[in-house]
């Protein structure tokens, strides 16, 4: 009798531990199921430490391809983190170190068929100095609110910040601004007459300074004007320089995109990266 309820009992608990076996495997198996796919934005995370990587390295010993080339700055991050259909957080810089806030997902890879659903917007925090490999990237907690203190999502503020951006060929295209006047007039003529800019397109709010000069933005004999201006809106920074190998124009950082100064734009347009193939 004792070996019968002691056999009973083995059987009820082994039919305990099934059941409970298949409860958890099939409440991890449905939040498999639910979970968000984020594979695809995670490869496009991995994609751009690879691209910014080697614009970091960008002379000799580059690994080529989706790179700008050319000293490496702001206007270079930007553009890099647009191509992977995303927008850049902030960006703060101790001496040749750079920290990188990004989100991701906002727009699918270019040419990919890719469903919305398996795409979701996460966002990213990207450490680089100089040289291929010093980029490195983890997750981070996307914010909760948006950069201009509004109630509603950051995710579709920056979404349609994205959407309202210039979107035609040379807006990325590295350019000489040589010629044009350090002005407010010449700063919207150069946009127009190198179609990083269409005619559909709005420039207002056209302040700048040039980077070397006092504090109320007259020239010291530095060659660079820093201008910040908004098109369609979306606030942008323009480096005007005689330099034919910079990204010159590129969208204000989001913790940024509220005030849109000249000063941010000084700052931004200054160089944190390197040209290999100019140091030789």
């Amino acid at each position: 009798m004792r070996k019968r309820a002691v056999a009973r009992g083995l059987l009820y608990g082994g039919i305990a531990l099934v059941a409970g076996a298949a409860g958890v495997g099939g409440t991890l198996g449905y939040q498999r199921l639910t979970a968000p796919d984020t594979s695809a934005v995670d490869a496009q995370a991995a994609a751009l430490a690879q691209d910014l990587g080697q614009d970091l390295n960008a002379g000799f010993h580059s690994a080529g391809g989706g790179t700008f080339g050319g000293p490496f700055t702001e206007g270079t991050l930007v553009a890099q983190v647009e191509e992977h259909g995303g927008a850049l957080l902030s960006l703060r810089s101790a001496g040749l170190t750079h920290t990188a806030d990004v989100m991701l997902g906002l727009e699918p890879p270019e040419g990919a068929a890719v469903d919305p659903d398996a795409y979701p917007v996460r966002c990213y925090r990207f450490r680089f100095t100089r040289g291929a490999g010093s980029v490195r990237h983890t997750d981070l907690a996307c914010p909760a609110t948006r950069p201009d203190g509004r109630p509603g999502s950051p995710a579709a503020e920056l979404g349609a910040q994205f959407a309202l951006e210039p979107h035609t060929a040379n807006v990325h295209r590295e350019a000489s601004a040589a010629g044009y006047d350090h002005t407010p007039a010449g700063a919207t003529r150069f946009l127009r007459d190198t179609h990083r800019v269409a005619g559909t397109d709005t420039v207002t709010d056209v302040s700048g300074r040039a980077t070397g000069g006092d504090v109320y933005g007259r020239a010291t004999g530095d060659d660079v004007y820093a201008v910040a201006l908004r098109i369609n809106g979306v606030c942008h920074y323009l480096r005007m320089s005689a330099d034919a190998d910079l990204v010159p124009l590129w969208a204000a950082p989001a913790d940024e995109q509220h005030d849109c100064l000249a000063r941010q734009a000084v700052i931004a347009s200054a160089l944190f990266g390197s040209d290999p193939a100019r140091e030789g």
